[in-house]
């Protein structure tokens, strides 16, 4: 849907400038929209002639789908560091790449980050996409846009990654709506129809009731986002090699609108569920915020992170960083433990690929057991401290 000017009605009076939270109307001989636009129709209000409309008709170029071709992956980085989604989507992106016989690159953006190009070779790219400026250093919306929309347009893939992180739930649906394309959200399986070339983009629905796959047949590049722990890193070699194409980034500040100050991170511990090889989850069998102190407990002894279900979540119990879920964290550690969890459908979604699983809940009937490898129907508060005094003689680390 596009906001547009009616230029023979326009009497430049400036009222619409004034009125556009977004500076997205500058005066030329009339009003003029430019890409700033988000199309909330505040202008539409002010004009006092009636010039500026509302459309449901994008006006868009036909695509000819045979000029693009290649998959590509935006690498995430933060402080310098590229972050680990980036190498789970090059594992998936390498498959895609090799079934439709093209290269697999990666995008990076940021400021002196050369040496996170050179690493993600080692995880299947052929080719990174360099552009780098003290303007990218930091993630910007309209910074990030305006990079990667100028690769797309130039050098025109058919695919596009990004993760699901705070950072990539942002970007990919602005940069598919600057693109013009479609974007499916938040999928947990890829695959490629090869006689079409479509991807075909897995995604629960409906609660994760049912498993809906979306195509996107005439717009490209075609667009998903993904979330962490759902694909499974290759294993790096450092022995690969590829090309580094740099870019220059030409956006000048006043088209920016936010301004990174200051960054603070969370003070406490750091949960990182995705990579842990150990997660002991309590749910709301645990009666109390007070039950986690032994789940903590249990954790600790095995050297492993402590996970949670919604219930627990939605309790106030523990913060939302540990929950596990189709609404969390996706995650398959070599050993899950989960402890007062019934195995609703939504949380079963985002631990069902774990190595492992141990169960443990006084239903019998409950259907976490349908997935548990081990089950235990028992009191947990009973099961945990002879779990514990079990392993105080034993070598803990070594468990999983």
């Amino acid at each position: 849907m596009s906001v547009l000017i009616k230029k023979d009605a326009c009497i430049a009076c400036g009222a619409c400038i004034s009125s556009c939270p977004f500076g997205a109307i500058e005066m030329e001989t009339v009003a003029v929209i430019n890409d700033k636009c988000t199309g909330c129709g505040a202008c539409i209000e002010s004009c006092p002639v009636e010039a500026i409309y509302r459309t449901d008709e994008e006006v868009k170029e036909e695509v000819n789908l045979e000029d693009y071709k290649g998959v590509w992956v935006f690498a995430e980085q933060r402080g310098g560091k590229v972050m680990n989604i980036a190498f789970e989507l090059l594992g998936e992106g390498r498959k895609l790449a090799d079934s439709l016989g093209v290269e697999l690159s990666a995008v990076l953006l940021g400021e002196n980050i050369e040496d996170g190009a050179r690493e993600l070779f080692a995880y299947g790219s052929d080719k990174v996409f360099l552009v780098e400026d003290a303007q990218l250093k930091d993630y910007r919306t309209d910074a990030y846009t305006a990079a990667m929309a100028s690769l797309v347009n130039k050098y025109r893939p058919e695919i596009v990654l990004i993760g699901a992180t705070n950072i990539g739930r942002d970007f990919g649906p602005r940069l598919a709506a600057r693109l013009q394309t479609g974007l499916t959200a938040d999928c947990t399986e890829l695959g490629v129809d090869p006689e079409t070339r479509l991807l075909m983009q897995t995604r629960p629905a409906f609660g994760g009731n049912i498993m809906a796959t979306i195509l996107c047949p005439n717009n490209r590049p075609q667009m998903s986002t993904v979330r962490p722990g759902v694909m499974k890193k290759a294993v790096p070699d450092k022995n690969r090699s590829g090309q580094i194409v740099r870019e220059d980034f030409t956006l000048s500040p006043e088209n920016i609108r936010t301004l990174v100050k200051e960054i603070v991170k969370e003070a406490g511990r750091i949960v990182n569920l995705e990579e842990a090889q150990i997660i002991v989850s309590g749910g709301r069998g645990l009666g109390s915020a007070e039950g986690f102190k032994l789940i903590e407990e249990v954790a600790g002894k095995l050297g492993g992170v402590v996970g949670a279900s919604r219930g627990a979540v939605d309790s106030g119990w523990i913060a939302n960083s540990h929950q596990v879920g189709q609404t969390g964290k996706t995650v398959h550690p070599k050993l899950y433990i989960a402890c007062g969890i019934s195995g609703a459908i939504q949380h079963v979604a985002g631990m069902q690929k774990s190595g492992l699983i141990v169960a443990i809940n006084k239903n019998p009937g409950a259907p976490i057991f349908q997935v548990a490898d081990y089950g235990i129907v028992g009191d947990l508060y009973q099961v945990l401290p002879a779990f514990m005094e079990a392993l105080k003689n034993g070598d803990a680390e070594n468990i999983a």
